[in-house]
């Protein structure tokens, strides 16, 4: 299975594909093993990448996990590249993972072609994260199947490690960009439900961010819930093809008006 290494870590990787490199990043408690639909679908076109961060599925598991564990994973990204061989991406993420791929854009413009967040918010309100916690002790069948097919055996361990992360991040305020997102220079697509039982202000915080980032545009669709990406394929399928799209001919016209 293919791993590679950063900071005494092995972190593991799921690979479709050929071409231009499409990361996948999944959102908090899920993992590569979650994308497989997303790897088989965008492998058709793009040499499609999705990995385990530390901590998570296949990858190595650690003590604890630190305060900063997002930053750290962008760290990982720039390492996965560099492994990969490739100097520049595109980045889909979801939910926890579209955080991530917003802070990559942020902490490494040079890296990054573009990028789609799917099902994410600038702030997380404290409330909404704990919400998010309590509901995780209920450890209903669906959930268990779910966090088990995501992390193997030792999911429990995995879930307490990101609930305790979500917590204090809640005491920190929920803040992760830190006003930063007007600093991303790639373009950018913010995608959503308006249904998402998750982020009850998903339409209103989508349109802000894709305010601040000075090439960034949303789609809120009005089928599916959290994330878009898995309850509504469709329309998040559509909706990154007319992206990447776009992306395409201004490529064609040389970096022309945006579109």
């Amino acid at each position: 299975m293919p791993y590679f290494s950063t900071d005494d870590l092995s972190l593991f990787y799921d690979e479709r594909g050929a071409g231009e490199l499409l990361l996948i990043l999944p959102g908090n408690t899920a993992s590569s093993e979650c994308h497989q639909g997303e790897l088989d679908h965008f492998g058709k076109s793009y040499r499609a990448v999705s990995l385990d961060f530390r901590g998570t599925g296949k990858s190595s598991r650690m003590v604890s996990w630190p305060a900063d564990w997002w930053d750290r994973c962008t760290e990982d990204i720039a390492s996965l590249l560099s492994h990969l061989g490739e100097e520049r991406c595109l980045v889909v993420g979801a939910s926890g993972g579209a955080s991530i791929a917003l802070l990559f854009a942020i902490k490494y413009p040079n890296l990054v072609s573009a990028v789609i967040a799917d099902s994410t918010v600038e702030v997380y309100s404290p409330e909404s994260l704990h919400k998010e916690v309590a509901e995780r002790s209920r450890r209903t069948k669906e959930q268990v199947q779910f966090w088990t097919y995501a992390q193997g055996r030792d999911w429990e361990a995995v879930v307490e490690a990101d609930s305790n992360l979500l917590l204090g991040l809640a005491d920190r305020g929920g803040d992760i960009f830190k006003g930063r997102l007007s600093t991303i220079r790639c373009p950018v697509l913010i995608t959503g439900s308006r249904k998402d039982s998750f982020i009850p202000d998903i339409a209103e915080q989508s349109v802000r961010m894709a305010e601040q980032i000075p090439d960034g545009r949303a789609f809120l669709s009005d089928e599916g819930d959290h994330p878009l990406m898995w309850t509504c394929p469709e329309a998040f399928r559509a909706a990154a093809a007319e992206f990447f799209a776009a992306l395409s001919r201004r490529k064609t016209k040389g970096g022309g008006e945006r579109e």
